[in-house]
């Protein structure tokens, strides 16, 4: 196993295939590359994937694959991947099983009788599965590896031997309950939620609120669920919660009508583009106007707006509502940006001679800074446009001489590959500037802290590591190291 698939995605567990397709459909903005179900029986799992969005495959159809009185439980997933080959999409997506019968159907891959399947969404160091994972895999997958983890160790010692990033789900033939499993740092979200009388869990609140359920609770750090054929479910505290939130999920990955970790991505947005407002009173002085890039950076970008009662404009439109940042390769995310972002109409006689203010959320790769620089200049022939980030720079080397980026689940690994690399990286912000051509600025990391303090996250409750901050957690031998702490307590059990 030498290249590791790294990825956000979202998934669920629920009690109808129904629901899980509907859940599933409510998270696409967490991954659209494939799909994929694990149908869950008395001591049977099946799995189909496929590629592409959601609504690739009709439910219609599925009912027919999968036959409901033969099932009580479905896990489901959405699938954005960081690396892994285009041409192995089906191998690399969820749920990853041990065991089972393959029929490869071209567009999709059904999978009969599995051992168990697990869904997944975050990214775990190999260092915790090298020594079980098998050399030949079906996937480079990290989630395979770590179903072989499981196997051979049980949840209560794969939970307090894997310090993160994980939420995931795993169906054991072997068990009549699905377990559900969040690590002790709480890096990616997951609820538990409730529908038709019935609990289930999801990566994000809006699957349930969105298709008729109820939100119950964030899962619990370092805690164990076990959810029931009949619905019910039960948990199992193992681990003192070591908080190490991942910030991006506020800032750009999550719904903006979610509510993770008890804190609104909305309020959160709102606060960000307040925050930014005040720290660039005395940079910028000559804008007309407050724009921003669709579609994640708009309730800022309003914030923003208000706070310096400056005229608030749509500029851009998007064909389709897919994130560039989630294609595969450089080549898919460039033609995914050029295909899709526009002016509106009557955007270039409004703009012209115009200074505006361009609000971003990130600016990982720049790419599409950079094609909304082409049409504000070239199209729309501006006088001057600020691009302006609400995230601090990404992927900078740290005041440790560490060079910072993901390896917690999101498409930015501090060694990103020839053509990926971060703006941001060895240069200055007068040197961004250039290399965008045009003027730069950051929300700075004090900044964006204030505005997370302000809804009541603390620094120490976040991991901000892409962004200069501390790793949520290291491995140093067989010393688990959970930020700065050692947990002293599990030394027993690894």
């Amino acid at each position: 196993m030498t290249e590791f698939v790294r990825h956000n995605c979202g998934f669920c567990v629920a009690n109808t295939l129904h629901d899980a397709y509907r859940f599933i459909h409510s998270l696409q903005h967490r991954g659209r590359e494939a799909a994929g179900i694990a149908a869950v029986g008395d001591g049977r799992i099946d799995v189909i994937k496929w590629k592409g969005g959601v609504s690739t495959f009709d439910v219609t159809d599925l009912h027919k694959i999968f036959v409901s009185p033969n099932y009580h439980t479905y896990m489901a997933h959405v699938r954005y991947a960081t690396r892994g080959s285009k041409d192995k999409i089906l191998e690399e997506a969820h749920p990853h099983v041990i065991g089972g019968r393959i029929e490869n159907r071209d567009n999709h891959i059904l999978i009969w009788d599995c051992d168990m399947a697990a869904v997944h969404n975050g990214q775990v160091d190999p260092v915790f599965f090298s020594e079980v994972a098998p050399d030949s895999m079906y996937s480079s997958c990290d989630t395979e590896a770590l179903l072989y983890l499981y196997r051979e160790r049980g949840e209560y010692n794969f939970l307090k031997e894997v310090p993160g990033a994980f939420t995931l789900a795993i169906a054991d033939k072997r068990k009549k309950d699905v377990i559900v499993m969040r690590d002790r740092t709480g890096i990616k979200p997951g609820v538990l939620g409730w529908k038709d009388g019935k609990y289930g869990v999801a990566s994000e609140d809006i699957a349930f609120r969105k298709n008729g359920g109820e939100y119950v609770e964030d899962l619990d750090p370092g805690t164990i669920y076990y959810i029931e054929p009949e619905g019910g479910y039960s948990k199992e505290k193992l681990l003192e919660v070591e908080k190490a939130h991942c910030f991006f999920e506020w800032n750009y990955i999550t719904d903006l009508d979610s509510i993770i970790n008890g804190v609104s991505v909305r309020s959160i947005r709102e606060a960000l583009g307040e925050e930014l407002s005040e720290e660039l009173t005395s940079e910028i002085k000559d804008a007309d106007l407050v724009t921003y890039l669709p579609r994640c950076p708009e309730v800022a970008a309003r914030s923003f707006a208000k706070k310096r009662e400056l005229p608030f404009e749509p500029v851009f439109y998007k064909m389709r509502g897919e994130r560039s940042f989630q294609g595969s390769t450089a080549g898919e995310r460039k033609e995914s940006i050029g295909q899709n972002l526009h002016l509106l109409p009557g955007m270039k006689k409004k703009l012209r001679g115009k200074t505006v203010i361009l609000l971003d959320d990130s600016i990982v790769r720049g790419n599409n800074s950079k094609r909304a620089r082409d049409l504000l200049y070239e199209e729309a022939q501006v006088k001057k446009a600020y691009l302006v980030s609400y995230t601090p720079p990404i992927g900078i080397i740290g005041d440790d001489g560490v060079p910072r980026g993901c390896t917690f689940g999101v498409d930015m690994p501090p060694d990103p590959k020839p053509g990926e690399e971060f703006i941001a990286r060895n240069r200055t912000i007068e040197e961004i500037s250039e290399a965008m051509e045009m003027p730069v600025l950051y929300l700075s990391r004090p900044g964006m802290l204030k505005a997370f303090a302000r809804a009541g996250l603390g620094e120490n409750d976040l991991c901000t590591f892409c962004i200069g901050g501390r790793m949520p957690f290291e491995v140093a031998g067989s010393l688990i190291r959970i930020g700065e702490k050692p947990q002293m307590d599990l030394l027993d059990d690894i």
